[in-house]
């Protein structure tokens, strides 16, 4: 479809102002209530093969025939997330009123020719389905069937008849069923009458469980999810008892050795003797707050996955609390716009991580933090995108809403990331460690594989995996085999799990690493922390290889890319969580300790 300039630019700035009024704009067909013989608009959405979830194209990208092909198609523009999301709602133009039934009304005739029989019957051996919507209501149905003939060959034959059966409670819609019916075979010279019925059903149904249909309880609530659960609280159980008992009692034990060759230093051989079994993580008490290497990546990455954490936890309370799964693209637009008002703690934290190893490139850090991740999830989204235009799909996003998004980065996002990037500066600056910092670095003596960073990286990963495994699993069937996700609160327990394993397996793996001498603990509390995503991402392959039936070009790209970005904002999440553990961790047990 092709815009004026103008047109277009009024288009940035009204999704632009969608979008930063989620609260203040609803749709007219939301909650609304009809008078009797009020019209009800049918809208056509998408079609596309059943098994690729992503690869879907407008309603008329199959040459199906309007009813009224003279009248200019009108359009339903949806949320700036409901468009990223590959929606585009078309008006059917059939005339369907509150209460009132219609019986085998004709949409329109079609004759079909060589080049419209190829297609439609291409569709239909590929399980096209096309998804309609009513009153906001989504109704799904295939394009048509494949049937064997005397012969045992199979040919496609294209449903012809439509007929929904809406239910209604008063004055409100409360269900929409629909079945297709009556194929006719596809073949060149073939005449298709399409007709649609409408029954009107009363329902004692309230309004607001009218979604409920949509949920599979029976799915999300199976026993081994709840047994997920259990055994990730065990975990957290297990690991918290073995810092609390392993950890401490052998810091304890080194602080009172340590505080008694102090008091006995009189006593030459004793010290002699204490001092000879000194070894491991107080030996290195010169070189553990050495600025560590890479600080301004470290710093917008650290910044970055504090900013995510917050994030993704607001998200998730304001979709318990106001059921947005509901709403087409609203957790989208959700996330996007809490992404661009969270930019100040990003820039906050790593602002004063940065200062507090007197970082003096601060302007670069802060650039850094605004762009690290919305950029390199638009380097993926930018590639998605170029393969959607060319394959013409929905998935495509109109250059229209590209702008909004970077109008909401330029506008929003990255003067609030510089703003607290000034402020961590200026307020969160003052490092206050322990021990001073030696001038020479000390030697890091080599050890065994075990306990060489990459090693221990790999490792710390595996607990946090595991504590969320179960529910990866129901999170990609949600997403990539049509189910709505909306156990949130379940969901937001297992965040929280996850929060606390990757605490206190950073911890554990941080304390191994200074008894092996090494100081260089920044970045492989960071790594060990972050490798959860790439056994995240591990999986995500076994799930697209075993699980799912996706095929082309297309849709793998989708697969992989969507999943990519998902591993990224999750590694520097958990990167996140961890070196902020990691740095109290180490904070504490050198403030014990006599490090002059």
């Amino acid at each position: 479809m092709e815009h004026s300039g103008r047109l277009e630019a009024c288009r940035v700035w009204a999704f632009l102002c969608l979008a930063l009024l989620p609260g203040l704009v609803h749709c007219s067909e939301k909650n609304h209530k009809y008078e009797d013989r009020e019209k009800v608009n049918l809208w056509v959405n998408k079609v596309g093969p059943y098994n690729n979830p992503q690869e879907t194209y407008n309603y008329y990208y199959l040459p199906f025939c309007k009813r009224h092909p003279a009248l200019k198609a009108q359009h339903s523009w949806g949320g700036l997330g409901e468009v990223l999301q590959g929606n585009e709602l078309i008006n059917s133009q059939l005339d369907i009123v509150y209460k009132g039934n219609t019986t085998g009304a004709d949409i329109c005739s079609l004759t079909l020719d060589e080049r419209k029989a190829k297609v439609f019957e291409d569709a239909i051996r590929r399980q096209y389905w096309f998804e309609l919507f009513v009153d906001d209501l989504p109704v799904w149905g295939f394009v048509g069937e494949l049937k064997k003939d005397d012969a045992g060959v199979e040919r496609a034959y294209i449903y012809t008849s439509k007929r929904f059966d809406i239910s209604y409670n008063k004055d409100r819609i409360i269900q929409v069923n629909l079945t297709t019916a009556d194929p006719v075979l596809v073949a060149v010279g073939a005449k298709l009458n399409f007709r649609y019925t409408v029954n009107w059903i009363p329902s004692k149904t309230p309004f607001s469980r009218r979604f409920e249909r949509y949920l599979d309880y029976t799915f999300f609530e199976h026993k081994i999810h709840w047994f997920s659960l259990v055994n990730s609280f065990m975990m957290v159980l297990f690991l918290t008892g073995l810092v609390a008992i392993i950890l401490m009692r052998t810091l304890r034990k080194d602080y009172a050795r340590y505080a008694r060759s102090a008091a006995d230093a009189l006593d030459a051989e004793s010290l002699e003797s204490d001092f000879s079994e000194e070894s491991g993580w107080k030996l290195v008490h010169g070189d553990v707050f050495r600025p560590p290497r890479h600080l301004t990546l470290l710093a917008a990455s650290v910044g970055t996955g504090v900013q995510l954490v917050f994030l993704c936890t607001a998200v998730i309370v304001l979709t318990i609390a106001g059921s947005y799964f509901e709403e087409r693209g609203t957790i989208l637009t959700c996330f996007i716009i809490a992404y661009a008002f969270t930019s100040f703690i990003g820039g906050y934290v790593s602002g004063g991580l940065y200062a507090r190893h007197e970082g003096r490139q601060w302007i670069r850090t802060m650039l850094m933090t605004a762009s690290l991740f919305p950029g390199l999830c638009f380097a993926i989204a930018f590639g998605l995108n170029t393969i959607a235009i060319f394959y013409h799909s929905l998935a495509a996003v109109p250059f229209g809403y590209i702008m909004a998004v970077l109008l909401l980065w330029g506008f929003i996002s990255f003067p609030l990331c510089l703003i607290g990037t000034v402020i961590g500066r200026n307020w969160n600056s003052i490092p206050n460690y322990p021990c001073r910092v030696k001038r020479i670095p000390s030697p890091i003596p080599d050890k065994h594989w075990y306990l060489r960073p990459w090693a221990i990286c790999m490792a710390g990963g595996l607990l946090p995996f595991g504590s969320i495994f179960i529910e990866m699993y129901f999170v990609f069937t949600s997403f990539w085999n049509y189910k709505v996700y909306y156990i949130y609160g379940f969901l937001l327990l297992v965040v929280l799990i996850l929060l606390v394993v990757t605490v206190c397996v950073t911890i554990v793996g941080t304390y191994f690493l200074l008894n092996a001498e090494n100081y260089h603990w920044q970045w492989t509390a960071f790594g060990m922390s972050a490798s959860t995503s790439f056994y995240v991402f591990l999986y995500s392959v076994h799930y697209f290889l075993f699980k799912t039936k996706m095929t082309g070009l297309f849709q793998t790209c989708f697969y992989f890319g969507y999943t990519s970005m998902f591993c990224l904002g999750l590694a520097l999440l958990c990167g996140a969580v961890g070196y902020m553990a990691a740095a109290a961790f180490v904070r504490t047990i050198y403030r014990n300790v006599k490090c002059d």
